[in-house]
């Protein structure tokens, strides 16, 4: 069944719930990438010990400055960047994609290597509804968590504290506190 409702545009709580993004939502959604894709641009292309200029564009890409401590290196790729949240001593390397129309928090002291993925959106399954909406929900990655490089984080995920994320890993279910987790997941769950 097509879900009708209009998704108003900061509420990953919607998305949780299996919301979907359509009308002038994805319109604005729309608006919003194409400006942070221009901003990243900009960010990527800054010599690399031009702080001044990396803070500026992370406060209009992130809507406020990088917390205190906190450090991502470029090159960096977000698709909306109001919903990244970073607290304090978090360090994210080079190359990685937060598409965090859903939400992505990531707690104190978190490390991220390099081309590490967090994707909070995607389409439905269903064929005659994947063109026509988006659906997500939002990643919760708790304090003092190790996420290894390549790693690829899914709609939904909480990460618990003290946990590590093995170099690419698909992680597509909740990660326990003070566990490791590794290896693809990709394995047929129903056929059309």
């Amino acid at each position: 069944m097509i879900n009708d409702r209009f998704l108003p545009i900061h509420d990953p709580e919607l998305l949780a719930r299996g919301e979907r993004v359509l009308g002038p939502d994805f319109r604005a959604m729309s608006e919003r990438v194409l400006h942070v894709t221009e901003l990243t641009s900009r960010l990527n292309v800054l010599p690399f010990d031009d702080e001044a200029g990396k803070a500026a564009l992370f406060a209009q890409i992130l809507g406020r400055p990088l917390p205190s401590r906190a450090t991502i290196y470029p090159p960096f790729y977000t698709d909306h960047g109001l919903n990244l949240d970073l607290a304090g001593r978090v360090f994210v390397n080079q190359g990685c994609t937060f598409l965090d129309y859903a939400g992505i928090r990531l707690g104190e002291g978190v490390m991220v290597g390099p081309k590490v993925t967090f994707i909070t959106m995607g389409h439905p399954v269903d064929p005659d509804e994947r063109r026509r909406f988006l659906t997500g929900a939002p990643i919760d990655v708790a304090e003092n968590v190790w996420i290894g490089a390549g790693a690829m984080i899914l709609p939904g995920v909480s990460i618990g504290r003290d946990a590590v994320v093995a170099a690419g890993a698909i992680v597509a279910d909740d990660v326990p506190a003070a566990s490791l987790v590794a290896g693809q997941k990709g394995t047929v769950r129903r056929s059309w």
